[in-house]
């Protein structure tokens, strides 16, 4: 048979086949009106979302750059990386509740991770109840970290290194705001399963906040003992805003079966962050300090204390008037940076405790739309080691964009 004529005979089979099962369909009473009648080849179809695509939707962005540094006369060359590419889901599932995730592929498909999925109970503007894989309400990055509202190619250090950002854990809370006038208050509060014994127990060789995630802490907690977090904010619709917030927790697995086997360690950031304008200019800042219960065997080369703070100031330079864009700015930018991560004093002979980093990054950035930026930075730091040695210099050139989908 050729390839024509086994065409026709499906056709006719199919044809027939239908014109029976309608005729028996017809003649044949359901038996209840809860059978489900759904074929299993159309069980992937047979979801709330599929026919409700005016309360679904799918955006994300995608962030890349180069690279070339040179330390004290060494560098590894140029390089290239599509840094981060991020797809975010949302539903209006019903009047007062609503689902949000974001999955993000990190250095191209080196890193994978489900980085929010939450779902919010809105029982009114002063109250909403949360809960899932959240952003912990530490400081103001941690919230707003997406790479396309930032003028600056890497994040500040204090947020990456002492507020361990993207910080995303299990758990559940409430948030919400109140308004009076100009004044706009709002709190978050979460409990979640914290940070793990990493913090200390890790390969870095020094008190490392961010090791302490963990891709198993999704699924349990490691002893037990939910972190807390909350954040208080006040802003002002003309000034900007400021806002003080902590996380805290028992860090180490202090018991296995319920049964203690170590002390409790508590670990505990708190961290003011601000944002505003003064005319054309824009600033925006945190300053974060981390202490740690350490185990005396690894005290002074783990530090039990930890701060850092960053500072950046923008200030739009031309406004013209590119192509169709009738938005587009270019703005020059300056960042100021410091992170300790030993504060302290050697016991044997008084002097401090080095392992710090100091930096300053300019910036000019040019946004065709508010939706993407394009970006060059400088970057300078000051790096000293444990035993407070001749900084090593670090400098280097970043090209890079970032843009929503």
């Amino acid at each position: 048979m050729t390839p024509t004529t086994i065409t026709r005979v499906l056709t006719t089979l199919v044809l027939t086949t239908s014109v029976a099962m309608a005729a028996i369909s017809a003649a044949v009473e359901p038996l209840s009106a809860q059978v489900d009648s759904t074929l299993a080849q159309d069980g992937i179809y047979n979801r709330p979302f599929i026919g409700s695509i005016s309360s679904t939707s799918i955006g994300g962005y995608v962030e890349g750059n180069t690279n070339y540094f040179v330390e004290d006369g060494v560098s590894e060359g140029f390089s290239m990386e599509l840094r981060r590419f991020n797809i975010f889901l949302f539903s209006q599932v019903s009047q007062h509740i609503r689902f949000l995730s974001e999955l993000e592929f990190e250095h191209g498909t080196e890193e994978i991770a489900l980085e929010t999925a939450l779902i919010d109970f809105q029982l009114g503007r002063g109250l909403v109840l949360r809960g899932g894989i959240i952003l912990v309400p530490l400081g103001y990055m941690n919230q707003n970290h997406d790479s396309p509202r930032w003028d600056f190619v890497e994040r500040p250090l204090v947020t990456t290194d002492i507020i361990p950002s993207t910080l995303s854990e299990v758990g559940f809370g409430a948030y919400g705001n109140f308004a009076r006038g100009e004044l706009v208050f709002s709190y978050d509060a979460y409990l979640t399963n914290g940070l793990g014994a990493a913090i200390v127990t890790n390969e870095t060789g020094r008190t490392d906040i961010p090791s302490g995630k963990d891709e198993e802490l999704f699924g349990e907690d490691n002893n037990g003992s939910p972190a807390l977090s909350g954040r208080l904010a006040l802003r002002h619709t003309g000034l900007g805003e400021v806002g003080v917030s902590y996380y805290g927790g028992y860090y180490n697995d202090f018991q296995v079966e319920g049964e203690q086997v170590d002390e409790k360690r508590w670990m505990g950031i708190a961290a003011l962050d601000f944002r505003g304008d003064i005319g054309p200019t824009s600033i925006r800042g945190e300053v974060a300090y981390a202490s740690v219960d350490v185990p005396e065997s690894l005290s002074e080369v783990h530090g039990d204390t930890q701060w850092g703070a960053y500072l950046d100031v923008l200030l739009p330079v031309w406004r013209p008037t590119f192509l169709s864009y009738t938005d587009a700015v270019v703005t020059a930018g300056l960042r100021l940076e410091t992170v300790d991560y030993n504060v302290g004093t050697f016991s044997s002979t008084g002097s401090k405790i080095g392992d710090q980093v100091t930096g300053i990054v300019p910036s000019i950035s040019f946004r065709p739309t508010s939706a993407t930026v394009f970006r060059v930075n400088y970057r300078y730091h000051w790096a000293t080691d444990f035993q407070g040695n001749d900084p090593a210099r670090i400098a280097g050139f970043q090209l890079g964009f970032a843009t929503y989908f």
